[in-house]
């Protein structure tokens, strides 16, 4: 496995640690998602150290909220950057080097439904990687390659908890039915079905929140 990291080399490594302890084996590459020559050395680490790309889980994003009408508008750019000409090169890469029987899983975002306030700049790019990902799908017919997206709802992250104060994290957590937000862990099995045994998914968001949208 490559773990993807574009500058926090520690968080990498303690995931390949983890993956190591695992059983498993990987390795941590540094690379700015929106960089496609970053990115295309990152894809040929990928064939060298493990002699082929078979998954990829692409879940770089920014998260920066404002009201549209006092939304930064290099603040903007920065989201966009990220989030949608990253998910287009990573999945370009992919497109052009998955073998058959794989999966490519980009992460959309529940807020693209929720319509919350504040997120307007977010959600809009969000939107982008849906139409990405259902027109990426399309695209692969003839090469046994899925491509879907994971939308999650609020999730116990570090990128969520940011710049929120304790009430407004206590409201977000009553919205859904099941009165809590997303773990990690809840996230992570919908990826690893896709990933693996749900073959006849594809071209597909799925919205993994609790029932909150």
């Amino acid at each position: 496995m490559v773990v993807n990291f574009a500058g926090n080399q520690a968080e990498a490594d303690t995931a390949v640690k983890e993956i190591t302890e695992a059983g498993g084996r990987a390795v941590a590459v540094r690379a700015d998602v929106a960089d496609e020559v970053a990115v295309a050395a990152m894809f040929d680490r990928a064939e060298a150290e493990f002699g082929g790309v078979d998954v990829l889980v692409h879940a770089a994003g920014v998260m920066l909220l404002s009201p549209l009408v006092e939304q930064d508008l290099d603040v903007l750019d920065r989201m966009h950057r990220t989030n949608i000409r990253g998910t287009f090169v990573v999945d370009q890469q992919a497109a052009r080097r998955l073998r058959p029987g794989g999966a490519i899983v980009n992460f959309s975002s529940s807020v693209t439904r929720i319509g919350r306030p504040g997120y307007t700049a977010y959600a809009a790019s969000k939107g982008a990687v849906e139409a990405i990902t259902l027109t990426l799908a399309r695209e692969l017919r003839g090469r046994d390659v899925t491509v879907n997206a994971v939308a999650p709802g609020p999730t116990a992250t570090a990128l969520f908890l940011d710049g929120k104060s304790e009430e407004l994290i206590d409201r977000i957590a009553n919205e859904p039915p099941l009165e809590r937000l997303g773990t990690p862990d809840d996230i992570a099995e919908v990826v690893a079905f896709l990933a693996g045994p749900g073959r006849w998914v594809n071209g597909q968001v799925v919205y993994a929140n609790g029932g909150a949208a």
